[in-house]
């Protein structure tokens, strides 16, 4: 493809930005907010020249690239600038008789040249959202965006040269091959966001380099059906959470558990409002984001023909207009083509279940989810999922839009991945916790004990410095907590 990075020019890119970030601009605060307010304008100045990108890319209306990804792009970047001075500052810890006076204090400090393995589903805010905790951490970094959005990944390329300092912040464009040049060279820190399969070779690759990794994995998120919930309101909410984007976003509800004997007025309240989303059908709608792929597509496809569930919304796809009409299949089983991998598409399967501690069992029964959801107006039926589950995020009564909220984490656990981004946390992502301590000379009339020749007195001085005293052993009684 004409606009790859050529392969020889990998290697003298990760050269050029150590060359830059050990020039040491990055150590001044106001540089960073210098490169933060660009990269603001540099989406502010050309926000229709990302809708035509996302357009090309993804056939994705105008509301969804402003709700979904401009303006929360930009909001990333003013909270890393309003915030990056109380970000930065050195922290001390708590105060000690022993160690205050040798000023112990942790500096933040940045982890030097990182990358960002961008997917396709958000080309966007996937890039600022974790550059924005880059720059505001000091550090320079490559953005590798995904050869699926060719024409986002193109654009990135043209503006960061006119608007980022080329020193610091360069686009890296390519497939396999330009990704594994990249990932055998050290990394301060590599974010990683996509499947769980390529997310094992990026953990692989950066383990033989030691670079460490972040990894954003997405998985199968569930939802949970209160049969007393607002359900006019709860089936509006998630079918928007389920299908925009045409369901390619990694913290998409992917199934729905729900009661079995609630699923008949469930699947109605679902109609309505598909029909009041559609009311010419999906297929006449200007409000469809299609398939970024006819791979991806036929696969979606495939996993709705070989489904033995009952399709009751949508179910028609096309391969070659890379489409797929928001779809809703009741009476799944868990051992259904549904199930057996996550749908990344605007299909929903209903999960039917005989109770609610079943619902818990099926999903433990499972890999963590990135996300889980529950809907609910019942504090006690949000609670015992909640509290009987194992999630990256737990949401009760929304969908997808808890990444945008300012001071939530956004991050998985276990095989849904594994560290933090968005806002203060894309800070830290990037950010090396630096010990440091300066002892004055009169503190050996205190730990003077340490030295040899060592004796019973110093070993009692030494104890007493220590203070190893413990509560009494029964101090604690746990008799179990009741079952809720």
């Amino acid at each position: 493809m004409s606009h790859y990075t050529p392969l020889e020019e990998i290697a003298a890119i990760h050269t050029a930005l150590n060359q830059g970030f050990r020039s040491g601009k990055l150590k001044s605060i106001a540089y960073r907010k210098q490169q933060l307010l660009s990269l603001a304008y540099l989406i502010k100045d050309n926000a229709e020249r990302f809708q035509e990108a996302f357009a090309a890319d993804l056939g994705r209306p105008v509301l969804e690239g402003a709700f979904l990804e401009i303006d929360g792009s930009i909001t990333e970047i003013k909270t890393a600038l309003n915030s990056v001075d109380k970000w930065a500052k050195t922290e001390r810890p708590p105060f000690s008789l022993t160690w205050t006076p040798m000023r112990p204090a942790i500096r933040k400090e940045p982890k030097g040249v990182c990358l960002n393995i961008v997917p396709f589903n958000y080309p966007l805010w996937l890039v600022v959202s974790p550059l924005a905790g880059a720059i505001a951490a000091g550090c320079a970094m490559v953005v590798k965006p995904s050869e699926l959005t060719p024409a986002m990944g193109a654009l990135l390329a043209e503006l960061f040269a006119k608007y980022m300092d080329p020193d610091l912040y360069r686009v890296v464009n390519g497939a396999i091959p330009e990704t594994t040049k990249l990932l055998d060279l050290p990394w301060g820190h590599i974010l990683y966001t996509g499947s769980g399969r390529v997310g094992k070779i990026v953990a692989g690759a950066a383990a033989k380099t030691l670079s460490p990794v972040s990894l954003e994995l997405g998985g199968k998120s569930p939802v949970f059906v209160d049969p007393k919930c607002d359900l006019t309101v709860g089936a509006r909410r998630l079918l928007w959470g389920k299908f925009v984007n045409a369901g390619q976003t990694c913290v998409a509800p992917d199934y729905v558990l729900v009661p079995r004997d609630f699923q008949d007025t469930f699947v109605a309240a679902l109609t309505e409002a598909y029909n009041a989303f559609y009311p010419s059908g999906p297929g006449a709608s200007t409000s469809l984001t299609h398939i970024v792929s006819s791979a991806h597509t036929a696969r979606i496809k495939r996993l709705i023909d070989e489904t033995k569930g009952k399709t009751v919304l949508g179910g028609e796809a096309d391969v070659e207009r890379k489409y797929v009409a928001p779809t809703v299949v009741r009476d799944v089983g868990p051992q259904d083509s549904l199930m057996s991998e996550e749908i990344f598409g605007p299909v929903l399967p209903i999960v039917p279940v005989d109770s609610l501690d079943e619902a818990i069992a099926f999903v433990n029964a499972r890999e963590h989810p990135l996300v889980l959801y529950v809907m609910s107006q019942d504090s006690a039926f949000k609670s015992k999922v909640f509290d009987n589950t194992q999630s990256g995020a737990a949401i009760a009564n929304e969908y997808i839009i808890h990444c945008g909220v300012d001071g939530l984490p956004f991050g998985g656990i276990g095989p849904s991945g594994n560290g933090y981004h968005t806002g203060k946390f894309s800070f830290d992502m990037f950010t090396h916790l630096r010990a440091v301590l300066d002892s004055p000379g009169w503190i050996d009339r205190i730990l003077g004990a340490r030295y040899p020749p060592y004796d019973d007195k110093k070993l009692k001085a030494v104890a007493a410095l220590a203070n190893t005293k413990l509560p009494p052993r029964n101090a604690f009684k746990f008799q179990g907590e009741k079952k809720r």
